[in-house]
């Protein structure tokens, strides 16, 4: 019933306990997940993860905060792309949350790097057409315009994919559902101070809306504060229905069709 699009199974806080995790997403009809790479070093370890549960997939990318790591190339990124079970191309994106220049700290021009490994990632999703799911922090203007340069705008070449872990402004969902992508809303909306982050949830069309944990951070209302996971998924359907009056088992039914129509890799349907 309920699909996690964006999980970290591989982090060790989850994975010395997946069997146990496996056994609370079943109690909890958490029927699938979405299990996310963010190293070239880690995709072994989230490719067998994929490959020895059927209800598992995985992505290939390198998150935008990894540094010091194997950067890579377009082509290392189709060639992963290609094996079974990986149906994404990230996380990636922007992250310019911890640069302050007024510090002594980086500034924008400092983290061209990050914009080319972007640019890579989008690259590689084109060429594969495979979506992305994009990461994107204090730097929306940079990841949208990025987007576009690229020929990310909706059309017909276009990837597409989904804004993950949506903390932006209604006016960022706007942009980035005219380029064509979904919007994923973790545990954050559950939160007391996410009024602003709630009545984006409300804005943004059902057929084009995720639900993640982005497990093992960000635990849901009213287990904040603890390590998260994928059982808890169906707590971030549950605050979606209350803001649009349905019930959470109708978002569960609802972002898992929407979850096998951007991940058409997951029902082995045609890549148009």
């Amino acid at each position: 019933m309920y699909t996690d699009s964006h999980c970290h199974l591989t982090f060790p806080d989850l994975a010395s306990q997946l069997p146990a995790i496996r056994e609370a997403m079943s109690a909890a009809q958490v029927t699938r997940a979405l299990c996310i790479c963010t190293t070239m070093e880690e995709f072994p370890a989230v490719h067998a993860l994929a490959q020895a549960h059927d209800n598992f997939w995985c992505s290939v990318g390198v998150h935008p905060d990894n540094e010091g790591v194997t950067e890579p190339s377009q082509a290392d990124l189709t060639a992963r792309a290609a094996l079974p079970r990986v149906v994404a191309i990230g996380e990636t994106g922007l992250d310019y949350y911890q640069m302050d220049e007024r510090k002594g700290g980086r500034g924008i021009a400092d983290m061209e790097w990050q914009r080319e490994r972007f640019r890579t990632h989008i690259r590689a999703a084109r060429e594969t057409r495979l979506p992305l799911v994009i990461h994107t922090r204090s730097a929306s203007d940079d990841t949208l315009a990025i987007l576009g340069e690229e020929g990310e705008d909706g059309g017909s070449g276009a990837a597409g994919g989904v804004f993950h872990c949506f903390t932006e402004t209604a006016e960022v969902a706007r942009a980035a559902l005219d380029k064509g992508f979904y919007i994923s809303f973790s545990g954050i909306l559950t939160f007391k101070t996410a009024q602003e982050l709630r009545e984006v949830a409300r804005f943004v069309p059902l057929d084009r809306m995720l639900i993640e944990t982005d497990s093992p951070y960000l635990a849901p209302v009213p287990y904040r504060g603890k390590t998260n996971n994928p059982s808890y998924v169906p707590h971030v359907a549950r605050q979606i229905g209350e803001l649009r009056q349905m019930a959470p088992e109708a978002i569960g039914e609802v972002t898992s069709a929407n979850f096998d129509r951007l991940f058409r890799k997951v029902r082995n349907l045609e890549i148009t």
